[in-house]
């Protein structure tokens, strides 16, 4: 498909290539710790307690780099990701941050969010998660984010499933105003303006580890546990308890997106699986009737709303960033400009 295509095309560029990626990261871990000295952190990594963020820790351990990990806690954590983070950070001796949202406020952009009935609930916690990282980075004057994102198992996402990561602050705001009663004062947000002065004021720069190593998440996933008392929570962004319910139902059965499909499709392109195991894969329901009608329970306490009105906003019609105003062609053209001409050099 299209989507397959342009990921092959991308991975021409950045495909791990053994031997020339891990020279290239060797480099840029020297460049990372020159910047450091004289300070209290190398770098600072975003931690969920899942496989990539946490396996980006330990790399970072691996490597001699002194490494801040900070947590954003929007209030969804399950006990197992909690769990996991903390033993990681006793585990490499990093010290670790937890930077806590204000739930009340939090909870409302949620809230508009999923009267808005749009796929990309996930946008208020991908923009803070941004914001808070930036944020500490700042203040400790900290230059590089190393970040578990990659092509392995991100390599491949729709826009109509995850326009979310495009963290468009036009977007945000409208539906906040429109289907809430709050204005923004204690929740960390961050757009294109804030972010670019990050950059470039600050000279802030994020590195992709797992870009080059031969990352396979099943061996990660593996190591975690045989070494780092990690705990498996299920599936991809699973460590969340809204990002599980969402995903792997809501996305499923209101919009008709298998998120699986992403994930499989990076792994089919770059035969970690194959074809035929992914489709077998896709045979089984990506969640379990029973534990789904506790979730909902558990969700519908948690917003402060009955069960009654949870299932009146799952049964709205669907909507995607195009039902909403949007900075979709200003954010494209800003990150073409920024790739093309001022990250030619990537430290």
């Amino acid at each position: 498909c299209n989507h397959c295509t342009s990921f092959i095309d991308r991975l021409q560029s950045r495909q791990y290539v053994k031997g020339e990626s891990e020279a290239i990261w060797s480099h840029y871990v020297e460049v990372i710790k020159q910047h450091g000295k004289g300070k209290q952190y190398d770098c600072i990594v975003g931690i969920s307690g899942g496989v990539d963020s946490c396996y980006t820790a330990y790399l970072c351990k691996k490597h001699g780099l002194r490494a801040l990990l900070i947590h954003m806690d929007n209030g969804w954590d399950t006990e197992i990701a909690v769990n996991n983070i903390i033993t990681l950070a006793k585990e490499l001796d990093f010290d670790y941050m937890s930077y806590v949202l204000d739930w009340e406020e939090f909870k409302n952009i949620q809230l508009a969010y999923l009267k808005a009935s749009t796929v990309d609930l996930e946008m208020p916690t991908d923009v803070a998660i941004l914001a808070c990282i930036y944020e500490v980075a700042a203040k400790h004057k900290i230059k590089y984010i190393i970040s578990g994102g990659n092509l392995s198992s991100e390599g491949i996402l729709p826009l109509h499933w995850g326009y979310h990561s495009y963290k468009d602050m036009k977007m945000y705001n409208h539906i906040v105003r429109k289907y809430s009663n709050i204005r923004i004062k204690k929740v960390p947000v961050i757009g294109l303006l804030k972010e670019s002065w990050y950059r470039f004021f600050h000279k802030i720069k994020t590195l992709y580890i797992l870009n080059y190593i031969d990352f396979n998440k099943d061996v990660a996933k593996k190591y975690l546990m045989d070494n780092l008392n990690w705990k498996d929570y299920g599936g991809k962004h699973h460590e969340s308890k809204i990002t599980a319910f969402w995903q792997g139902y809501v996305m499923y059965e209101k919009f008709g997106i298998d998120y699986r499909k992403a994930i499989f499709s990076s792994q089919i392109c770059l035969h970690q699986i194959s074809r035929e195991e992914a489709l077998e894969k896709l045979k089984e329901q990506p969640f379990n009737d029973e534990k789904i009608k506790e979730d909902k329970k558990y969700i519908a306490k948690k917003f402060g709303i009955t069960g009654e009105e949870l299932e009146q906003y799952l049964k709205l019609p669907s909507k995607t960033y195009v039902d909403f105003p949007n900075n979709k062609k200003l954010i494209e053209f800003c990150y073409r400009l920024y790739n093309k001409h001022l990250n030619s050099k990537r430290v």
